[in-house]
């Protein structure tokens, strides 16, 4: 197991290795990337793992030190692969372990790849029978938020990922997995059972900061049953951690096409509706945004302006890092040519504010 986490002086002593310091972003003081490595898609088999972690050490040694997973992704063979590569990084020596943030999720029901099982045979051996979870734990919506279970995730996670403590937690799609099946005062008492084994990890040395991994919540408007406001799960997180509380970043959808992040005033802070983003930076939480290329549907022909004389993929990355509130987007990749062209970003500085609203001005021109 590495010991360690991810550290101001590690973060900074990366990011002054790769050079262009318009790439990189300080966040409770952290240096991290601009762009981080999502590990999503693909096949859970031994060819999928070996791309994904050659992507995630080229990623790493051309200037990415933010990288992103879950146990569910790959059935916890993406977990496997962020591990494997961080420890081949390390043992070179090319990186040290206070330089790189990782980051996972946990909450949907999940199977292990490397056991050839059923899937609720799997979940009964391992989960049910040793009574991590009961009969009434599992959601409609394959989520399961009690603490026995999210405890055991995290251990697990811990063993996949070869780590003694990972940077962040988030719980995953909590709102949407979950409320389908109980009243919204019965998810935020769940909420806050959830927070304090989370604030009990973080004293145990397990976890340095958690949050919420989302697609809805906190997008939609008030209306909506899956609605959460940001700014009381701030203060759910306050009443059992204080001021020092680990709830301290959240991941969302964000793209030229999911654009609420940015342009719906979905949220209150002091009477006052803003944007999630806006809400975040005055709260002080990081966001990571997720599909920053809608998994590749943004690549077509004419489906994006044109900016900045760059690539499809790069104008998306590029009107994301440098919308004001967002810390980076989580790009997936594991082909060679496609993180090859990714990494172009990163040779280049995000945009202005200015020339950020220039463009949105163009794009939306009440904005």
């Amino acid at each position: 197991m590495i010991s360690g986490f991810a550290t101001p002086e590690g973060t900074k002593k990366f990011s002054e290795k790769h050079g262009l310091a318009a790439n990189f972003r300080l966040v409770h003081g952290l240096t991290l990337s601009n762009v981080g490595m999502g590990t999503y898609l693909g096949n859970p088999d031994a060819a999928t793992d070996t791309l994904v972690a050659d992507a995630i050490k080229k990623s790493i040694m051309a200037g990415i030190n933010v990288i992103d997973t879950a146990i569910n992704y790959r059935a916890q063979k993406a977990e496997r692969s962020v591990g494997r590569a961080l420890s081949e990084l390390i043992q070179q020596g090319s990186i040290k372990r206070d330089q790189i943030f990782v980051s996972t999720k946990n909450g949907y029901i999940t199977n292990d790849a490397d056991i050839k099982e059923d899937f609720w045979a799997y979940v009964q051996r391992e989960y049910t029978k040793p009574g991590i979870i009961g009969p009434d734990d599992i959601s409609s919506g394959y989520h399961c938020m009690k603490v026995s279970y999210l405890e055991d995730q995290l251990n697990r996670s811990l063993k996949n990922l070869g780590l003694e403590c990972v940077d962040l937690m988030y719980l995953h799609n909590a709102v949407e997995g979950q409320i389908q099946d109980m009243s919204k005062e019965e998810f935020v008492k769940n909420l806050k059972q959830v927070f304090e084994m989370y604030e009990q990890k973080r004293r145990d040395g397990k976890i340095k900061f958690y949050g919420m991994a989302t697609w809805e919540c906190f997008r939609v408007g008030e209306d909506n049953p899956q609605y959460l406001s940001l700014s009381e799960t701030v203060n759910i997180a306050k009443q059992i951690g204080g001021d020092d509380h680990g709830f301290r970043f959240i991941q969302l959808p964000y793209n030229m096409y999911y654009d609420q992040a940015f342009m719906a005033k979905n949220q209150k802070i002091d009477d006052i509706q803003v944007s999630v983003l806006d809400a975040a930076q005055k709260l002080g939480i990081g966001i990571f945004t997720s599909v920053p290329l809608m998994q590749g549907r943004l690549l077509a022909p004419g489906t994006i302006p044109e900016f900045g004389q760059l690539k499809p993929s790069l104008r998306c990355l590029q009107f994301i890092r440098s919308t004001p509130g967002v810390l980076a987007p989580l790009v997936g990749q594991k082909d060679p040519s496609h993180v090859q062209e990714n990494l172009e970003i990163l040779k280049v500085p995000p945009m202005s504010h200015d020339e950020f609203i220039g463009l949105v001005r163009k794009l939306v021109p009440s904005y």
